[in-house]
């Protein structure tokens, strides 16, 4: 049963509230510094722990809770008669209840301005130690770091006589000992970046020991393949805008693949954002790859236009949308079978229409324009570790190679395919023009091998490459790759530059009457 309480938070969220139940179930109020002066100003009864410990805070609040009252009424074994005895021959009274969390750490280091002196005040030492120690004794002692565990923890106590039962306080201390684990990894992370001057400015984005945090969303029927297990695990901190914030509205439970590829489907579609092209995005990926997109005035003619590129490949893909589906689009896209279709929201017709279709698994997520702080390879017994490919090359950053200049309409379609081309695997050739993809090759060996698998995929789709635009997400090595683009109907060519034989290249470019730019960036896709 629980019958003392000690809070000492610095996110003050709900702690007032929670305080005043306590109290009014009876339970006796410890805490310490800023978080006692505010239960106080709210007329809450509460004893200060340096009334407890008969030492005053010291050392700036260093030291608070750093001893035996502390430590020995969270650590006591209440069914051990030994560890009761000792309480009751030192004057020690049990606590029953932690309600703490740290100082904001991740936080601090976030911001720009931090100096090394700032970072190092805010790592907690005292409330670590006492969390261990709470979520250690768990079968006695009932231990929360979060105000989202306030309300159903008071809820249980409300109904058993201000008891907690082992499975909740079991559920507490693991959450205890993920977040203290995930705190000191940030700290090794930080100091670990920086160099032996500790200049927080200059620090590294790759430190000398890096510790990841994630948690399970769902552990998964397989992986890949059906002989393989899988789960899946979200950022610890919310990623603005990122697959991992999905709110399912129907369907079955995301298999392995369907999040790796709507992961690719989202992240092309969210790169559309305020395009000049049209108000409206849609991208339809395939093993990973988008084998349809597309701009128009509204969804439904941008997933008309994406569906357009490749409607075989399209059968059974992922399809996402970078504004809300309406009744018009859910119409068209409910007549193909799709695995999974992504939006930031869905119109109540549209919700109805694919309330027919329950195996068609339906995801909202909000728009934004974050990234992942890494991208990460695993290798064996190592890990790749990269910043995100971020960058969209904008058009004055762009430059003609050409004799023959583009026209409006050409550069808006180099643009249009060079943003695509980003997210298609390496070695990767895509034809469009009027802000739709014509032919997609991507994953050959040979770029000359992806060239001519685009100009055969639009060949099946019975669409022409006359006049089109075709993008190359790394340099032509050789001229025969940008003859075969041309041949197969290119005006205009957008690649990276920065081959050894960039003067034939671009001599080829001239032969043919073609416009061509360089971007200086290459979008390499394993």
């Amino acid at each position: 049963m629980i019958r003392t309480a000690l809070l000492s938070v610095s996110d003050k969220n709900g702690i007032v509230p929670f305080a005043k139940a306590l109290h009014e179930q009876g339970i006796k109020l410890l805490s310490t510094g800023g978080t006692a002066k505010l239960l106080a100003e709210n007329s809450l009864p509460v004893v200060e722990v340096s009334s407890l410990t008969k030492f005053p805070e010291m050392l700036d609040g260093r030291v608070k809770t750093l001893h035996p009252m502390v430590h020995g009424g969270l650590l006591a074994r209440r069914d051990f008669p030994e560890h009761m005895a000792a309480l009751k021959e030192h004057g020690i009274d049990t606590i029953d209840m932690l309600v703490i969390n740290l100082y904001p750490f991740n936080e601090t280091v976030a911001k720009e301005n931090c100096s090394f002196e700032d970072a190092v005040e805010n790592i907690d030492i005292g409330g670590p130690a006492m969390l261990r120690a709470a979520a250690k004794n768990h079968q006695d002692v009932t231990v929360l770091i979060s105000p989202e565990d306030y309300a159903p923890v008071l809820a249980e106590m409300k109904a058993n006589n201000n008891t907690v039962s082992y499975k909740t306080n079991l559920g507490l201390a693991k959450k205890v000992f993920a977040h203290t684990a995930q705190y000191d990894g940030a700290i090794a992370n930080y100091l670990s970046s920086l160099g032996n001057d500790l200049d927080h400015q200059a620090r590294s984005p790759f430190p000398e020991t890096l510790h990841l945090a994630f948690e399970k969303v769902q552990e998964m029927r397989y992986g890949e393949n059906p002989h393989q297990s899988a789960a899946f695990y979200k950022d610890i901190y919310p990623i603005e805008g990122a697959l991992a914030n999905y709110k399912q509205l129907q369907g079955k439970e995301l298999s392995y693949n369907n999040i790796g590829d709507a992961d690719a489907a989202w992240e092309c579609v969210k790169s559309f954002r305020g395009n000049a092209g049209g108000v409206a995005a849609c991208v339809i990926i395939k093993h990973a790859n988008p084998c349809g997109v597309a701009v128009g005035a509204t969804a439904l003619e941008a997933y008309q236009k994406a569906f357009k590129t490749d409607p075989s490949s399209a059968f059974g893909g992922i399809i996402a949308l970078n504004v809300p589906c309406d009744g018009a689009a859910a119409e068209a896209i409910s007549k193909q079978f799709v695995e999974v279709l992504i939006a930031p929201s869905f119109s109540d017709q549209a919700k109805a229409i694919f309330a027919g279709k329950q195996n068609v698994r339906l995801l909202e997520i909000a728009l934004g324009t974050a990234f992942n702080n890494f991208d990460f390879k695993r290798v064996g017994g190592g890990l790749l570790v990269q910043s995100p490919d971020a960058k969209n090359v904008l058009e004055n950053e762009m430059r003609v190679v050409s004799k023959r200049l583009p026209t409006p309409s050409e550069m808006h379609d180099m643009m249009f395919a060079w943003r695509v081309a980003k997210f298609v695997k390496s070695n990767a050739i895509v034809y469009c023009a009027n802000g739709m993809t014509l032919g997609i090759g991507a994953g050959q060996m040979s770029r000359v091998d992806s060239a001519r698998m685009a100009s055969i995929k639009a060949e099946n789709a019975g669409l022409s490459l006359k006049g089109s635009a075709v993008a190359s997400d790394a340099f032509f090595p050789f001229r025969d790759g940008l003859d075969v683009v041309v041949n197969g109907g290119a005006s205009c060519a957008i690649q990276p530059g920065g081959s050894m034989r960039d003067d034939e290249i671009i001599a080829a470019a001239n032969e043919h009457q073609i416009a061509m730019i360089f971007t200086g960036i290459r979008h390499f896709r394993h």
